[in-house]
């Protein structure tokens, strides 16, 4: 017993090492962005017709946030913000990138989360829809990640016509300009391997992207810590849903479609649990922006909000977020904090221990607020739209300054992939406030003076700082998109 007494010693020195190793070790990173996702389109958001399951149980026992922002509400410009914690204004992506862009991509002076997190020691693996860039040069190989599968933009970057036939086929098209779209290519690391070419073809989109994410988290099981960036290309149109979930939804294929989106947060969340990283990976899961309504019944719902994708009120740029990380934030958290995409980098790096980037960013650590102990420490988010400041937003306030917008209410939406008409329409100097008038229906600009000079202050700050189209200013902070050089 003697001999033993000292190995017993040793063998509980080395478990309360281990155990300690593993509390302190950097949690993994999951991020599933969703495109054209409606705030909407989850049971726990009111969506009916079709549940989410494994989304609502992330949320009761995560944090669920009713007051989360994207940048904007289009493609490559939100991507950007949510990948450099910075307002797309600030580095130069303003719209959706096209696929004779290929000069242009998210200039790799940036510091995105994939790179912030290799430097402390990650693995990064992208899988999905990548959109800030399509020439090699901006891939996201050259962003930080060590491997990528997905498509370089958006799945209707193809000359396919809304019934399917190829637009070389026919004598007139719905959109003529589908005639300079190619092939919309699979991307693995920077070389094409495959292409789409048909809708039955996008069927599986869903599920390739899930397996691939499934195999990358199985790959992490004995290595360090990792970082995934799940970027799916549904519900953006034409959606498709494969043949496990076509026809199961009583919404129709709109409603499979976000089954199936259902479905791959639950593939990854078994594949977490299998590694046993599932109480130390933080998933948040979110959309690029909202609905694009003019597809009718092949288009999401911004639920009580305003408008959709392509606007700035509240319909296009409030998106639904949920954040999961057991012990370490709250459980069944329902916050109406103001937050945005792009405080998930500095909240990241917060977390991770990591420094922040050099350059200016305009996200904040919002951990307090995911742990339910403070108030967001954003105090108010700026609304740009192709350089054009639209809004600016301060506690329960929002003004609007005059700009034309797209609304969808004016024609009739489409139906089964071909969409409605939207038209541009005219916005003056508007005050609404969120909290009493989500649906932003009642414009009270006349009985608060008081509010408005304060967000015109906001603005001013605002201008001077990412400039404004509409005063043709320029801004003394914009930094240059990435472009290259035609040699």
């Amino acid at each position: 017993m003697k001999r033993l007494k000292p190995l017993f010693s040793l063998a509980v020195f080395a478990t309360l090492l281990l155990t300690g190793c593993q509390q302190n070790q950097k949690p993994n990173i999951v991020i599933i962005f969703t495109d054209d996702q409606g705030y909407g389109d989850l049971s726990c958001y009111g969506a009916t017709d079709f549940e989410t399951p494994h989304l609502d149980g992330l949320a009761q026992n995560g944090v669920r946030f009713t007051n989360f922002h994207v940048s904007t509400a289009v493609c490559s410009a939100s991507r950007s913000a949510l990948l450099t914690g910075c307002y797309n204004q600030r580095i130069g992506i303003r719209g959706a990138l096209m696929p004779w862009d290929s000069l242009v991509g998210l200039n790799t002076d940036e510091l995105t989360i994939a790179e912030l997190l290799k430097k402390q020691g990650y693995n990064t693996g992208m899988v999905g829809k990548w959109h800030l860039g399509h020439n090699p040069a901006f891939l996201p190989l050259q962003h930080g990640f060590d491997e990528y599968l997905g498509i370089p933009y958006s799945n209707d970057m193809w000359p396919i016509d809304y019934d399917g036939i190829s637009v070389h086929e026919k004598d007139s098209v719905a959109k003529p300009w589908k005639l300079r779209y190619p092939n919309l290519p699979l991307i693995e690391g920077n070389q094409k391997i495959d292409e789409f070419l048909s809708l039955k073809d996008q069927d599986n989109i869903t599920t390739l992207y899930t397996e691939k994410a499934v195999d990358y988290i199985h790959r992490q099981k004995d290595e360090g810590p990792f970082f995934l960036y799940l970027a799916h290309s549904m519900p953006h149109a034409p959606i498709a849903a494969s043949d496990k979930f076509r026809g199961k939804s009583k919404k129709g294929l709109y409603g499979d479609v976000m089954m199936e989106i259902d479905w791959s947060v639950g593939e990854v969340m078994k594949a977490l649990k299998e590694i046993g990283a599932d109480d130390n990976t933080l998933v948040i899961f979110t959309s690029d922006n909202g609905p694009w309504m003019c597809f009718g019944n092949h288009a999401g719902s911004p639920g009580p909000l305003r408008e959709g994708k392509g606007s700035m009120w509240e319909g296009g740029i409030r998106v639904p977020c949920i954040m999961h990380w057991p012990d370490h934030i709250a459980k069944g958290l329902v916050t109406d904090q103001l937050t945005t995409t792009m405080d998930i980098l500095p909240t990241i790096a917060q977390i991770t221990g990591a420094p922040l980037p050099e350059k200016k960013i305009d996200g904040v650590n919002i951990l307090s607020v995911m742990q339910g102990k403070e108030d967001s420490p954003r105090d108010d988010f700026w609304s740009y739209r192709g350089g054009e400041l639209v809004a600016v937003t301060k506690g329960d306030w929002k003004l609007y300054f005059p700009h034309e917008y797209r609304s969808y209410r004016q024609y009739a939406p489409g139906k089964d992939g071909y969409p409605g008409g939207t038209k541009q329409m005219p916005c003056g100097l508007e005050l609404y406030n969120l909290k009493e008038d989500i649906g932003e229906t009642t414009n009270v600009i006349d009985q608060h003076p008081d509010v408005v000079k304060e967000l015109s202050l906001v603005a001013d700050r605002a201008r001077y700082e990412l400039g404004d189209k509409l005063q043709h200013t320029e801004g003394a902070e914009i930094r240059p998109a990435g472009h290259l050089t035609n040699k």
